[in-house]
């Protein structure tokens, strides 16, 4: 999740542990700690791909924060001039603000890497899109209320419980859609194929189911709207022949580590120079990847990997239009949103037509 909201769960956790005897302290305290695991955001590891894919590393693991909470809740109850508060608050205090950071942002597309050092890929069930407005605002409307009224234990609580409801919620939610997506994708003999479920931006009323079936791969909208009407599977193309010269590269077998097969391919010109890039089709919107990375370039009638990875930006800008028209489709409008709507025509297979009657697919 966002810094902001992290710092908002860290807060109101701290305000709902030790606001009774520590008050705006407890609440302050709680936001600093919350957003403690993303100052490695700052850490320049040499290239892009190593800078995405240790994020939510080692400061996001339940071993490291276990451990630091461990380490500030004996400082605290050796050397804070609360001597009163029992060690057992203070483990819960430093416990439940540090290890909830990481378990939320499990919650999100991105992953976690929650047993770093272990080289298990990152764990993500995403039930909840990185910036979520409505849990967001929640639990910063009850912290402003707890600061201002001084009822500092009573709504943070009435805010961690009402943001843990919407969890529950989109919990839910996905289970609804991935029960509706279950006979489509038998009747395509895709039930066995790798497909990832995750709310739309800003929302849970609206999903996106992505399928790895080899070169091709399929994405489908789902409303909780959309009543009896059955998801549409629309095909688009993965590049997947290009992905043997990808894994030749050390940047390559990172980024399948940390994305599995969600991993598109394609070769561009970029400063004269034929490239290949690798985009993760997780992240973002069909459309509008923001993650695409620089594998190998192509010299001497051979593909050698680059010594340090660029990002590239997305091909294509998010406009107003683009966030109305979700909001459209998220209330059950299928005509007002495709999930390939904006999809460049180089990703779309050449010998099927896309099932979707968007009026602006390109």
């Amino acid at each position: 999740m966002d810094s902001v909201t992290q710092a908002a769960l860290g807060a109101a956790l701290g305000g709902a542990v030790l606001g009774q005897r520590l008050g705006r302290k407890a609440v302050l305290i709680g936001a600093l700690l919350g957003t403690l695991p993303d100052l490695d955001i700052a850490i320049d590891y040499g290239d892009a791909v190593s800078n995405v894919t240790e994020h939510r590393g080692f400061s996001h693991s339940l071993f490291v924060l276990t451990g630091l909470a461990g380490l500030l809740t004996f400082l605290s109850a050796r050397f804070a001039p609360a001597r009163d508060i029992p060690l057992g608050q203070w483990a819960a205090f430093f416990g439940l603000i540090l290890i909830t950071h990481p378990l939320l942002d499990a919650l999100t597309t991105y992953g976690t890497q929650l047993f770093w050092p272990l080289e298990s890929p990152p764990v993500a069930w995403p039930i909840i899109f990185i910036i979520d407005p409505f849990y967001s605002l929640t639990l910063l409307a009850c912290l402003v209320i707890a600061l201002f009224t001084r009822r500092v234990r009573r709504w943070c609580t009435w805010g961690l419980g009402v943001s843990c409801v919407y969890l529950l919620l989109a919990f839910s939610a996905k289970l609804t859609v991935e029960h509706r997506l279950a006979p489509i994708l038998a009747d395509q003999e895709l039930e066995d194929a790798p497909i990832l479920v995750q709310p739309t931006p800003f929302n849970i009323l609206l999903w996106r189911a992505t399928v790895v079936d080899g070169d091709r791969y399929y994405e489908s909208l789902v409303s909780l709207f959309d009543r009896d009407a059955p998801p549409t599977l629309e095909p688009l193309r993965r590049g997947a022949a290009l992905e043997d010269i990808a894994l030749d590269s050390r940047a390559g077998q990172r980024l399948a580590w940390f994305a599995g097969p969600f991993l598109r391919y394609e070769m561009r010109p970029i400063d004269g120079q034929l490239t290949l890039l690798a985009t993760d089709i997780r992240l973002g919107f069909p459309g509008y990847h923001p993650f695409n990375f620089t594998l190998a370039t192509h010299q001497d009638n051979a593909w050698r990997p680059v010594a340090a990875s660029v990002e590239i930006g997305s091909e294509r800008d998010v406009e107003l239009t683009t966030l109305s028209r979700l909001a459209a489709r998220a209330a059950g409008d299928r005509n007002a949103l495709c999930a390939t709507a904006f999809v460049m025509p180089k990703w779309q297979p050449d010998s099927l037509a896309l099932p979707c009657a968007s009026p602006t697919n390109p």
